[in-house]
């Protein structure tokens, strides 16, 4: 019975001292074997079952897999002066797992030291470069246009991009071939460098948007200035047709009335120039009419002695007695 008992403890001791003994390599993960804290031959990055000394040997594993950096927003100013705010991302792994225990031991480490060199790359080159050369990448860019704007938005600065020389692919490129050959040097490869999102300063927000403010009044006034010659064109065109009307029909009016004076005169010439009666008689009808238009009630006539109406009155009054 004591026989067995020892038997048995040996079996678990041993499968105890076993398992210590073993570990399993996933093949996503890159394991070194320290032991008392020092690294104990070479990295294991195949995967599969591997053996290791129980107790004073330690395994630490890291990922072979992209990893992910996410930097924080950051605030930074551009070679003219304007402060943006700038999210940067990148892609990296472990490419030297003896370099990186060494140099930085953990995952917490390699961030720390990845925010460190690619947030001061990033400052340096943003600091070197205008806004509109980190904002943009394509130098064909062909900014949008309203339908409705018309050829306004090809006159002046209104709806015209500047031209860029570098653009923001190869400030991305700068930051990424500055930081890879630190990075290095920690074991680590540096994969990809992209600005995830650029804000403006809220100072250089508002002037942003005054600016934007002042374009669509100044489109506004082109098309009020446009409008009102137009109108005045219109206008004048309008203007002209009715005078060209009235003065063809004022020509026509002063034609007919002339013809029908004309026409008149010659009746009138016709049936009092017939009897001397007549005459007299059309001279004395015209002397009436124009008593009636120059004498009225409150009317008061001095007349010369000599003049052909005292006449024509002293004879209707020789007449009536």
């Amino acid at each position: 019975m004591s026989l067995s008992i020892k038997t048995w403890l040996l079996l678990v001791v041993s499968a105890f001292l076993l398992l210590q003994s073993v570990f399993t390599v996933d093949q996503t993960e890159q394991v070194i074997i320290t032991q008392f804290g020092k690294p104990v031959g070479e990295p294991i990055t195949s995967p599969g079952l591997h053996f290791k000394i129980p107790f004073t040997q330690q395994i630490n594993s890291f990922d072979k897999r992209y990893l992910a950096w996410d930097g924080p927003m950051v605030e930074m100013s551009t070679k003219d002066k304007t402060y943006v705010q700038v999210d940067t991302f990148a892609r990296w792994r472990i490419t030297q797992p003896m370099q990186y225990y060494l140099r930085l031991r953990d995952e917490r480490s390699a961030q720390s030291r990845l925010e460190d060199i690619l947030g001061s790359e990033t400052r340096t080159a943003i600091a070197r470069h205008e806004l509109i050369e980190v904002v943009r990448s394509d130098k064909d860019r062909k900014p949008l246009q309203d339908e409705s704007l018309g050829p306004l938005t090809g006159e002046g600065t209104i709806g015209v991009l500047r031209p860029i020389r570098v653009g923001r692919a190869a400030i991305e490129k700068d930051v990424f071939d500055a930081a890879a050959p630190k990075l290095a040097e920690f074991g680590i490869e540096l994969l990809d460098v992209r600005f995830k999102r650029i804000n403006y300063n809220h100072q250089v927000l508002e002037r942003i948007h005054q600016r934007m403010i002042s374009e669509r009044l100044q489109i506004a006034q082109r098309f009020r200035s446009e409008g009102e010659g137009e109108a005045a064109r219109i206008n004048g065109n309008r203007d002209r047709d009715l005078n060209e009307i009235e003065s063809t029909a004022y020509k026509r009016v002063q034609e007919i009335q002339g013809e029908a004076d004309a026409k008149a005169t010659e009746i009138y010439a016709k049936a009092y120039g017939q009897k001397p009666e007549s005459a007299e008689f059309y001279k004395f009808l015209k002397s009436m009419e124009t008593y009636r238009k120059v004498i009225d009630g409150d009317a008061t006539i001095v007349l010369s002695t000599n003049s052909d109406l005292f006449g024509l009155l002293k004879r209707v009054e020789k007449n009536n007695r």
